[in-house]
């Protein structure tokens, strides 16, 4: 089936109240036009499906339903849908925001094989978007670079995943037309799509793979001469290992590729977000444990990795170190007793120096009736109160309480100036009692949850992990708030703590790779709850 001989024949006119101005995109079964609502005046992404496929019944009316449900579900990561319907001549249309930025596959184009950091921020969005549709019933089906939008810069890029028209509902009839053809593109096809079998979530989760191990390598994990090869080699081949196309990359990379590109579903990863964080501690070559007590071993100074810390049942040794972190050379390296013993000392240095948090001295906060939340902090920060609704610590404090102070229309020029002119500044805490927070509520409530109460657009990387904060229990998880005008970033580690009262939310931000878990750990492990 092809699209419109003459795509550009729509430019100039209107279709169901959208005034057609180019074309900006198109494929084999749809148009992707620059619009605008006639009725509202907004900018719009025009998608216009070839109207032969708008003859087919009951293609028509699951693809209303789903795109319809797929408008209904509030992700920040999800491309937001604000019409799906068929025009008066039965033209199947949506439409949708407009981002103005490149698409994955753009980037590919122009950059080749993208920085590792980038890479681990465009994956985790795609990931979070992935799995939430998941938990609506809706199996994306084609995961490839065209449909993963950018928009933002490089330090700070919002990810949109992009058409779900062709999304495929969990419980809906096998096949897309009466034709039985497939549902997505060979390059980025799961097995189980190839083979027409049974298909859930861990499909997506397989396209998902290809577009990183793409990113990462500059090329796809099976490359053929014809498409009837391709798909035999995701069939049965196996991929070329990415550490002998990026040699930076540690072999533990290949084990998790290996596993999300695994043929049979059952031996992926449980979820999209489950490849990322397996990912990410490959990629940084540590597996962090987390000590009985001990909050926070995410964030680490000059760099981040998104993986929730494993816990341990009481009687099992607690390792001292975290694996992979002191690795042999692979020549071997013979070191003197001398050079030993100063290595023992810088080190037994260095780690009372991470225990007591640094040399800087301290000074404790004491919370106030309105956010009974006490903790320690640097003494060269400021703590102010906003009105009753809450308390922010920070060597700038009055830019960021400024920024926290009003949630939908934030003005974040002055604190991007402190991240862009003196990012060691762009840091601090932010504390307050909320009663709409349910620290059980899973990580995709909390995200939603937090959207709701923090400037710019909320990101959560991680699962969350339950820890004890104050003596209460609580859950921590790993995010980000972005400025979604001009790309700023801060990211943060948070703490949804159980209280009698009230539940109570901490979090300590800083600006991307900037991270300290020295001070997050003692800031964490400071916290108490004060009666008033």
């Amino acid at each position: 089936m092809t699209a419109p001989v003459n795509e550009r024949s729509l430019v100039g006119q209107e279709v169901a109240g959208y005034h057609v101005e180019d074309v900006i995109g198109k494929g084999g079964m749809a148009v992707v036009y620059l619009a605008v609502d006639s009725r509202l005046g907004r900018r719009v992404a025009l998608k216009v499906l070839n109207p032969l496929l708008g003859e087919d019944d009951r293609f028509r009316q699951r693809f209303i339903l789903e795109s319809r449900t797929v408008a209904g579900i509030d992700h920040p990561n999800i491309i937001p849908i604000y019409e799906a319907d068929a025009a008066s001549d039965g033209t199947l249309y949506i439409a949708m925001r407009y981002v103005d930025g490149p698409d994955l596959r753009r980037l590919f184009y122009d950059r080749g094989p993208l920085p590792i950091s980038q890479v681990n921020r465009i994956a985790a969005q795609v990931a979070a978007a992935l799995d939430t549709s998941h938990a609506h019933d809706l199996i994306h089906r084609d995961v490839k670079p065209a449909n993963i939008l950018i928009a933002g810069h490089a330090e700070g890029e919002h990810v949109y995943l992009t058409d779900f028209g062709i999304t495929k509902h969990r419980t809906s009839i096998s096949g897309l037309t009466q034709t039985d053809q497939f549902i997505g593109t060979p390059r980025y096809m799961s097995p189980e799509q190839i083979n027409k079998e049974v298909i859930d979530g861990r499909c997506d989760q397989y396209g998902l793979a290809c577009v990183v191990y793409e990113a990462l390598a500059g090329r796809l994990p099976f490359q053929r001469d014809n498409e009837i090869a391709l798909l035999w080699a995701h069939l049965a081949e196996p991929p070329t290992p990415l550490s002998s196309l990026r040699p930076e990359l540690p072999m533990e990379v290949d084990g998790v590729m290996m596993r999300a590109l695994a043929k049979s579903p059952e031996q992926r990863y449980g979820t999209c977000a489950e490849f990322v964080a397996e990912l990410r501690d490959a990629i940084s070559g540590q597996s962090y444990q987390l000590q009985q007590g001990d909050q926070s071993h995410r964030f680490q100074q000059g760099g981040r990795t998104d993986r929730p810390p494993q816990t341990y049942q009481p009687g099992e040794s607690e390792p001292l170190t975290r694996p992979g972190s002191l690795r042999p050379g692979r020549r071997g390296v013979l070191v003197g007793a001398g050079a030993a013993i100063v290595l023992i000392v810088a080190l037994v240095t260095v780690l009372a120096l991470v225990l007591r948090g640094g040399d800087d001295t301290w000074e404790p906060y004491q919370g106030s009736s309105a956010v009974p939340v006490a903790f320690d902090h640097p003494a060269d920060w400021t703590v102010l109160q906003h009105a009753d609704a809450f308390t922010v610590a920070a060597p700038r404090a009055e830019e960021f309480r400024a920024l926290f102070s009003t949630q939908v229309s934030a003005d974040w020029s002055a604190v991007n100036e402190i991240i862009k002119a003196d990012p060691a500044e762009a840091t601090g805490v932010y504390a307050q009692t909320l009663d709409t927070l349910d620290p059980r509520g899973g990580a995709q409530q909390l995200q939603e949850t937090l959207q709701s109460s923090l400037p710019g657009t909320v990101n959560v990387f991680s699962e969350v992990v339950q820890v004890r904060v104050g003596g209460q229990p609580a859950v921590r998880l790993e995010g980000s708030i972005a400025d979604p005008q001009r790309g700023g970033q801060l990211d943060f580690v948070g703490y949804a703590v159980e209280r009698p009262d009230e539940p109570a939310l901490m979090i300590y931000f800083c600006a991307p790779s900037r991270c300290d878990d020295s001070l997050a750990n003692r800031l964490v492990r400071s916290v108490s709850f004060p009666t008033q």
